[in-house]
């Protein structure tokens, strides 16, 4: 299991904690990219391996320096199922195993978690985009392509990593997954997360997932 944490100590403490009750016999890794608060405190705390990047790459670099740490177990005769969660899901985190559930039960290869309810966030633009980026690359057509909440057999990781950089992680996942002939499946999860909503840090971070989204389309002609 691998978490994604970027300036996440004041959330991370629950997640991992969550994450601990759910996966009691997980190994988890907190893939901190370059985190300038005490995020990486926070993950060894929880008792997680620190995977910390040496300075802010993007979350796809940084989630790439942890995946490898673990990719040699996507080979294997009967690989785990992995999972792929942010930071800042808090206590929701208990849900994830639904994920899991819905890989191991055949519906799909990589399950992306689709949050139950909106809270937050902008006019919507930059998830329009990544739409359609997935309509276009890969035929697929998804509600959540964007969310960073997601279980794959390991088949499906040893395709899709390195990933996408930063922003671009998912929507370069979904890609290279669909055409290396994964089914991909949407859950429906009651989760939470930290809230960006209408305000200048808002803007200008929906801004640059914009810029990765568009980085990933142009990436995969």
């Amino acid at each position: 299991m691998i978490v994604a944490a970027y300036n996440e100590a004041d959330r991370l403490p629950a997640t991992l904690a969550a994450l601990n009750d759910a996966f009691p016999a997980a190994r988890v890794l907190v893939a901190d990219d370059g985190s300038r608060d005490a995020t990486a405190h926070a993950a060894l705390q929880g008792g997680a391996e620190l995977v910390r990047a040496p300075r802010t790459i993007g979350k796809g670099g940084a989630v790439t320096l942890a995946a490898e740490r673990v990719l040699h177990r996507a080979h294997e005769p009967d690989p785990p199922v992995f999972v792929l969660c942010d930071g800042d899901l808090a206590d929701s985190a208990r849900r994830l195993p639904e994920l899991v559930d819905a890989v191991s039960r055949g519906e799909g290869d990589l399950a992306i978690a689709a949050f139950a309810r909106r809270v937050g966030g902008g006019f919507g633009a930059a998830l329009r985009f990544a739409r359609w980026v997935a309509r276009r690359r890969a035929g697929l057509e998804l509600q959540a392509p964007i969310s960073g909440q997601r279980a794959m057999r390991g088949p499906v990781l040893g395709v899709v990593v390195p990933f996408a950089h930063a922003f671009g992680m998912e929507t370069g996942m979904n890609i290279d997954a669909a055409r290396a002939g994964f089914r991909i499946v949407e859950v429906e999860l009651e989760l939470g997360h930290r809230v960006t909503g209408k305000s200048l840090r808002g803007f200008v971070h929906r801004f640059r997932q914009l810029a990765d989204f568009a980085r990933v389309y142009v990436d995969r002609r």
